[in-house]
Formats: C-alpha cells, sequence, structure tokens
C-alpha cells in the first residue's frame, strides 16, 4: 500500500511537470511558493493584524495557529516521519527553487498556510477573507508545481493547518477565559 503511495505521488508529480508546467506560469508559482518561506506572508499579516484593536484578537490567534503548525508539522512529524523529498526518488523530475534541506512530510507551508489562512477566512470580512484561503490554496499547491513536496505531503498539511487553525481559536477563547481580554 506505501508503494502505491508513493508511485501514485511521484506519477502526479511528474504529470504536473509535463502537462502543467510553462514558461508563462512558472515565475508566477515561484514567486507564490516564496510567499510561503517561513510563513512569512502569514506572520506578517498576523503581526499588521495586531496593530489595530479591531483586529488584534485575530493576529493572536493566527499567530497561535502558526506556533501550532511551526510544532506539529515541522518539528515533530517531520522529525518523526523523515520522508525523503521527492526530486531525491522520483527519477526525472526537476525542482524550480532551491532544494529544501529538510524532510518533505508534511508540508510545513501548507499547514502555516491553512493554519493561519483559515483563522483569516474565518474571521475577516469576506474578501480579505477570502484572499487569505485562496493564497493559502495557491501556495499549497505551488509546493508540487515546483517539485518539492509529494501530493500527500501537501494534503496532511492542509488537514493539520486546518484543525491546527480550530485548536488555535480555542486555546484562545480558554486564555481569554481564564485571564479576561486585555485591552
Amino acid at each position: 500500500m506505501l508503494e502505491f503511495l508513493m508511485q501514485s505521488d511521484g506519477n502526479i508529480l511528474l504529470y504536473i511537470q509535463e502537462h502543467m508546467r510553462t514558461p508563462v506560469l512558472t515565475p508566477l508559482v515561484v514567486f507564490i511558493t516564496t510567499l510561503g518561506n517561513a510563513g512569512l506572508i502569514w506572520v506578517l499579516a498576523s503581526l499588521l493584524l495586531l496593530i489595530p484593536k479591531k483586529t488584534r484578537r485575530i493576529g493572536c490567534i493566527s499567530i497561535l495557529a502558526l506556533l501550532g503548525s511551526l510544532l506539529v508539522n515541522n518539528l515533530l512529524l517531520k522529525n518523526l516521519v523523515h520522508r525523503t523529498r521527492p526530486y531525491e526518488l522520483v527519477q526525472g523530475l526537476e525542482v524550480l527553487v532551491r532544494k529544501p534541506v529538510d524532510f518533505s512530510f508534511p508540508s510545513g507551508h501548507t499547514g502555516s498556510s491553512f493554519a493561519s489562512g483559515l483563522v483569516l477566512f474565518k474571521n475577516l470580512p469576506r474578501p480579505a477573507g477570502a484572499a487569505a484561503l485562496v493564497l493559502a490554496v495557491l501556495i499549497s499547491l505551488s509546493r508540487l508545481y515546483v517539485g518539492v513536496h509529494y501530493p500527500s505531503d501537501v494534503l496532511v498539511g492542509m488537514i493539520n493547518g486546518i484543525w491546527i487553525s480550530f485548536a488555535a481559536e480555542w486555546i484562545y477563547q480558554k486564555i481569554v477565559t481564564v485571564y479576561g481580554e486585555r485591552r
């Protein structure tokens, strides 16, 4: 079963490389994937949301979600699973960005994007919230396009990011209940 998953994951990446990569699309996708490096776009958005009182709660929850994603995806799961990056195993796969040096599973870009992006989607007015969720999806898909993650890495990163976003909201609410909201 695991061998079938690995073979399917690799075949999907090769399909993307052969049938979806274009000279016009590649620079845009590389830019989008770069936005997710170290969760930078999400960290910046969260910090900006901390400035106005009206959005401070959203910024706090997003930061909690990002910390949760860092702990669960990047520090715990990557180091427990030790999955090799696809460009090291999939024959003929070309990488379009600098090769990451950490493990592949799960996708940290996807985890942080969905953890923060879903918090923003649920709590910001629709145009901004929808834009955050669309960006999360684009960053996640970009990881396949540039050849640094398997589809299953991205899928698990997305699932983890979603549950982490709910956990962050729950934790924030517990903190506010115990300590009260500071103004």
